[in-house]
């Protein structure tokens, strides 16, 4: 059987009695300056042809042109990192009476 752990907390998730949440995250350098719409286009192929014209090792460059990761979360982390997804502080706002 395979054993599943949220990322977040480390509990331990049970998929037969728990909901198991996976979050894939892709970070990558905007190539143009601006998002394009075009889903078909092969932003792998656009680095590498990037990369091949750059004199630079491919190792050293790969992580600061394109990572991909992804996550498992139980229900509680799901909530929490729908609710702040790049973990910002949040500060509550404060309420002054009327006096």
């Amino acid at each position: 059987m395979i054993h599943y752990t949220c990322d977040s907390c480390k509990k331990q998730i049970d998929p037969e009695q728990d909901v198991r949440y996976v979050v894939r995250l892709e970070v990558y350098a905007s190539l143009n300056g601006e998002e394009e719409s075009d889903d078909d286009r092969d932003h792998l192929e656009e680095i590498q042809d990037i990369l091949e014209s750059l004199d630079v090792d491919e190792d050293e460059i790969s992580e600061e042109v394109y990572h991909k990761s992804r996550y498992d979360l139980c229900s509680v982390c799901r909530e929490r990192y729908l609710r702040n997804p790049l973990g910002c502080i949040v500060r509550q706002q404060v309420g002054f009476s009327k006096n």
